[in-house]
């Protein structure tokens, strides 16, 4: 029997992984499908448009983040947007355009520009390849290009398997 250790090397090599899915929104977002306003769910009557906005209860909104948009293959002047903005800024949500899956997508890529790179000068930085949330190549492009400054060296993938991607040059 050997009395010797297993060392983790990857532990010792002060290299610092980077799970992009960790600036991820925190907040819940919640849709609103501008769909159920329209006449026959196409048809954009301006005057049932409103009155079906004035009944509407925008309390589930209030203080989320919403995700604005049409499900309907239909033209929807711009604005009704901004009306159905008025109605969510009322109740203190933040409301973007789009659906629950690209609204998560812009915070996250907001969430990486608002990195602080100081964090990262000097350091070996390692941005896992595989994570539990859907991730397009916008998010390896804004943190390359958030990075690149300010590190040593900057990888893609998993530590046993890392791809180089920048080192600087001494």
């Amino acid at each position: 029997m050997s009395t010797e250790q297993i060392v983790n090397k990857v532990a010792k090599s002060g290299l610092i992984n980077i799970d992009l899915s960790d600036f991820g929104p925190k907040e819940t977002i919640i849709e609103l499908d501008i769909k159920q306003f329209l006449h026959n769910g196409f048809i954009l009557k301006e005057k049932d448009f409103r009155k079906g906005l004035s009944d509407f209860d925008f309390e589930l909104y209030r203080e989320k983040t919403t995700a604005l948009y049409c499900s309907a293959e239909t033209v929807i002047p711009m604005w009704a947007y901004m009306l159905i903005t008025s109605y969510l800024n009322s109740v203190g949500s933040k409301v973007f355009f789009g659906n629950k899956k690209e609204i998560f997508q812009l915070m996250l890529l907001k969430n990486i520009e608002k990195i602080d790179g100081k964090k990262y000068k000097n350091k070996r930085v390692l941005v896992n390849g595989c994570s539990n949330i859907e991730l397009n190549e916008s998010f390896f492009i804004a943190i390359t290009k958030k990075l690149q400054n300010e590190v040593i060296s900057l990888m893609f993938g998993e530590a046993c398997s890392a791809v180089p991607i920048y080192k600087k040059k001494k």
